[in-house]
């Protein structure tokens, strides 16, 4: 939304700079004076707003006004044109916005896969806290029924502990359809957003998520619960599906310990 407007405020921008500049050149330009290098700062708006390609573009349209103004411009001599300036001219404008919009192109690139990375977990590749509460707050806002899974690590299994956390990313995620998200919010916690219609239902795909995971050699217990039943913001949510998972991590604390001597 800020970059679409950013764009369309430079590219507003640089058409009133053209407009203004090849005005100003009818008037006022005479051997010398030099406003055609105003263009410059329209060429390098349109580069900063739409890259290399529409940069290059705009050095043409500056090449072209600028001819234009010559041949308008009765104080100046049409004769110029046909000098070795013109090309030279024309070869600047378009390097300076072919130049100007790869860097801004790149610069883009660079943000936005900082920005990526910046919402992800190193270890497990999945979102982390900040991206997963950007999540919950689009579902919040769309207003449709869903659950939220709160799950806990209990057990690292004689592996180490990146392996183990990589594991149960893996089996959520495939677990999961691509109406889901899930993130890890937490040392040993992952959690899970997901449609779904009732509590029963979360509960119910919480069982069958521990079963899938236990299959796969990772003991995680979840805890639920579901919009907008039981909360209707994210902090109400969070409570109830951390005050199921610690209910029914003590209950199974028991068998944990006894899979774990085995």
């Amino acid at each position: 939304m800020f970059a679409a407007h950013s764009t369309r405020l430079f590219v507003a921008t640089a058409g009133l700079i053209y407009a203004i500049v090849f005005a100003a050149f009818l008037v006022l330009e005479r051997p010398g004076f030099g406003i055609g290098h105003f263009y410059y700062l329209a060429i390098a708006l349109v580069a900063l707003g739409l890259g290399p390609t529409w940069g290059a573009v705009g050095g043409g349209l500056a090449t072209v006004l600028y001819t234009a103004g010559v041949v308008l411009n009765h104080a100046l001599p049409v004769s110029e044109i046909f000098t070795v300036s013109s090309p030279i001219r024309f070869v600047n404008y378009v390097a300076i916005g072919t130049l100007l919009g790869w860097f801004a192109m790149r610069y883009r690139t660079a943000n936005a896969e900082l920005q990526l990375l910046a919402q992800r977990d190193l270890v497990t590749g999945l979102p982390n806290t900040r991206a997963f509460e950007l999540a919950i707050d689009r579902r919040l806002d769309a207003g449709q029924p869903f659950a939220l899974l709160v799950g806990d690590l209990d057990s690292l299994l004689g592996e180490d502990r990146d392996r183990s956390l990589r594991r149960v990313s893996d089996s959520l995620s495939g677990a999961l359809g691509p109406d889901s998200d899930v993130a890890r919010i937490g040392s040993a916690e992952f959690a899970v957003l997901t449609p779904c219609e009732s509590a029963e239902q979360a509960a119910q795909l919480a069982a069958r998520l521990e079963r899938s995971l236990c299959e796969s050699g990772s003991l995680v217990t979840l805890g639920w619960s579901a919009y907008p039943r039981e909360g209707e913001n994210a902090l109400t949510l969070y409570r109830a599906a951390d005050e199921r998972l610690y209910a029914r991590r003590v209950l199974r604390e028991p068998r944990v310990a006894a899979q774990q001597l085995v």
